[in-house]
């Protein structure tokens, strides 16, 4: 398993795609599966394209209409809409490791997605042969 790091400026979906196929890279595996997790509670991980950047934007938009923060929240830190946001999407992602390479489609990255930011997050990837 190998741990990263990863300073978040603010709410915003942060591409780890490179990290997750480098690991893959110095590890060897080539055929297996590769997990990314996410442990925090108001951050999350999902696949989605990669190509065009207003995808992303298109993607916090819709999470921010369809989970916007409400003053009838009870949880006292105020960031509720955020762990919401971070249970919907997922706390990790599972991939096929398929002749070496990560099986994503054409337009597909890995994406860090920051509810709560800005913070000091943490995600690993788990890379079993098989």
């Amino acid at each position: 398993m190998r741990s990263f790091n990863i300073q978040t400026q603010s709410e915003g979906l942060y591409d780890i795609t490179q990290r997750v196929k480098k690991t893959l890279a110095e590890n060897g595996v080539q055929e297996g599966i590769c997990t990314v997790y996410c442990p925090h509670t108001t951050a999350a991980i999902t696949i989605n394209e990669n190509a065009d950047p207003d995808v992303v934007t298109d993607l916090l938009i819709g999470l921010e209409k369809a989970f916007p923060d409400r003053a009838d929240f009870r949880h006292a830190e105020g960031n509720s809409a955020a762990h919401v946001k971070a249970s919907c999407v997922g706390a990790s992602e599972t991939l096929i490791v398929s002749q070496g390479r990560l099986l994503l489609g054409a337009w597909q990255g890995i994406y860090f997605c920051e509810f709560d930011g800005p913070r000091q997050r943490t995600f690993h990837v788990k890379l079993i042969a098989g």
